[in-house]
């Protein structure tokens, strides 16, 4: 007898992102079609030092503190002056965050004449999953939110 497994087609880069989004409790998704090529979006996205404050209201500074291939080790201050380590990895179309409270992420797929961006980002506390019908709608414009301003970064002045 001869079985072998079927083949799986492979998740791009936003599906898998989209895929954790949905299974993580109190998470916010957003996506959208930009019309700008896929090292273009990218190399915007992945200066994760000078987005991160203009996507995230929350985030004063972010300041990669150690690099080793595409794992980073990042540290962001907020307005109030509270700090938190992220666990990052960054690849060319991926990118995962996480720190003690908080995980997030962006991924990037060339499409057509353009790319598909994604963010995801949400809490990790204990009991998230309990406030999960409160928190999804509360989070919800967060992520669109944060994907609109770095998509103004995008389609902004100098494309």
């Amino acid at each position: 007898m001869n079985e072998s497994w079927p083949v799986v087609a492979e998740l791009d880069a936003v599906r898998r992102l989209r895929v954790i989004a949905r299974s993580a409790p109190g998470t916010s998704f957003a996506e959208h079609l930009v019309d700008a090529p896929f090292d273009r979006v990218w190399g915007l996205v992945s200066d994760l030092e000078n987005q991160m404050p203009l996507m995230i209201g929350d985030i004063r500074s972010f300041t990669v503190t150690s690099a080793v291939g595409e794992r980073l080790e990042a540290r962001a201050r907020s307005p109030l002056g509270m700090r938190a380590r992220f666990d990052v990895v960054l690849r060319p179309g991926w990118c995962l965050m996480r720190s003690r409270f908080v995980h997030g992420g962006m991924a990037a797929v060339a499409e057509r004449d353009g790319t598909r961006l994604a963010f995801f980002g949400g809490l990790r506390l204990p009991g998230v999953r309990l406030a999960e019908p409160v928190l999804r709608p509360l989070m919800a414009p967060l992520g669109a939110r944060a994907l609109g301003r770095l998509i103004d970064q995008v389609e902004g002045p100098g494309r």
